[in-house]
């Protein structure tokens, strides 16, 4: 127990010393702890989720995910390590609001993996909607990009149709003939039973009908496989193009994909729009309460220590800046002195000499001129 109880005061960012002193502030502390270690910890799954869609690979997202947690853990930590109680409550919103924005920022960053796990069943139906659109997409595009195929298709079922023509006359040829057989009276038959002068013409009638479909229907059933035979070819080439497009339509679903799956989700459904801002504000709460923690809690024994600790490291630099600047001012004081001296003693030298000097030009001059 001890030992989780440093842990979670490590987390919280305190000092030991100072709160061992302050026993009555450990649970507060611990509490403010424990919210940034599991904020660390979420935000270390939601990171190895989000690597794990792009990479699909379970070594490289855990790795990132710890230290994408440990990142996370540590700018909490700093945060609030670095919040102080002070006397005045606008002075302490002054110092929290820029932690506050860059709170609710990693909540904003920590929340939308979650939510794609948690929204995954919904996010995987609407990728696969998006993915057929996509193949029906790709294949109408491939379907322009050949119209060969197309056109051969109608010479098919031109010569098809052709064939269907000739086996309706044939039909009807043949109509025509049982009819006259049977003395049937229509407007192209006598209307006498047995077979005839008429009945002879219509049977001729009849055969020369049918070897016409019958070499009709050889004549297109040859040109017919020789047109399928070309579509085959460009339906060969049509799949190969399909083919290659195929990996970028079946890998849809990286982290990019999903996200956009998600925000249409959002906008079909208010429900899970709602259920979307739901889950953000639950993250932007476990990531700022320890900053609320700090700001709505009483000014602490922990406080007034820490304030006096640091105070009198405040005061120890006051001292030792005045201490320094003394010694500096008076080895200032020393040089000049020291300077001004050697100056004006060097100054009376030179004065000397150039009256020693001027005494014997004198001297000189007098003896040269004996006066």
């Amino acid at each position: 127990m001890e030992q989780l109880t440093r842990f979670f005061w490590f987390c919280s960012g305190a000092n030991f010393s100072l709160l061992k002193r302050s026993p009555t502030e450990s649970n507060k502390y611990i509490g403010i702890g424990a919210t940034v270690f599991f904020t660390g910890v979420l935000a270390a799954l939601a990171a190895g989720y989000a690597l794990y869609t792009v990479f699909q690979s379970v070594w490289p997202a855990m790795l990132f995910g710890l230290l994408w947690g440990f990142m996370i853990f540590n700018l909490d930590r700093f945060i609030v390590s670095s919040m102080r109680k002070k006397k005045s409550a606008w002075g302490e919103w002054k110092l929290a609001i820029p932690r506050l924005v860059l709170a609710v920022l990693l909540a904003l960053v920590i929340s939308k993996p979650l939510e794609l796990k948690m929204f995954e069943r919904e996010i995987n139906r609407k990728i696969d909607e998006k993915r057929t659109e996509f193949i029906a997409q790709s294949k109408a595009n491939l379907a322009k990009g050949f119209p060969e195929i197309q056109e051969l298709e109608l010479k098919i079922e031109t010569l098809k149709a052709e064939i269907l023509d000739a086996e309706a006359f044939r039909d009807q040829v043949q109509r025509e003939y049982d009819a006259e057989r049977f003395g049937e009276k229509t407007a192209s038959t006598s209307g006498i039973v047995g077979i005839g002068t008429n009945a002879k013409k219509k049977e001729q009638q009849l055969d020369a009908a049918q070897l016409a479909l019958d070499d009709l229907r050889a004549r297109n059933q040859v040109r017919i496989d020789t047109v399928e035979a070309q579509i085959r070819d460009f339906m060969a080439l049509r799949q190969a193009e399909f083919e290659k497009q195929q990996p970028g339509i079946e890998g849809f679903d990286g982290l990019a994909a999903r996200m956009d799956a998600l925000s249409s989700l959002t906008e079909e459904s208010a429900a899970m729009a709602m259920a979307n801002v739901f889950i953000m504000l639950l993250f932007i709460a476990i990531e700022t309460a320890p900053i609320f923690v700090k700001l709505i809690s009483p000014r602490g024994p922990y406080d007034e220590y820490l304030e006096l600790h640091e105070d009198k490291v405040r005061l120890f630099k006051s001292e030792k800046w005045t201490k320094a600047m003394g010694e500096s001012n008076a080895r200032v004081d020393y040089f000049q002195e020291t300077h001004f001296y050697a100056t004006d003693l060097k100054k009376k030298k030179t004065n000397r000499k150039n009256e020693v000097m001027t005494e014997s030009e004198i001297s000189d001059l007098e003896s040269k001129y004996k006066i």
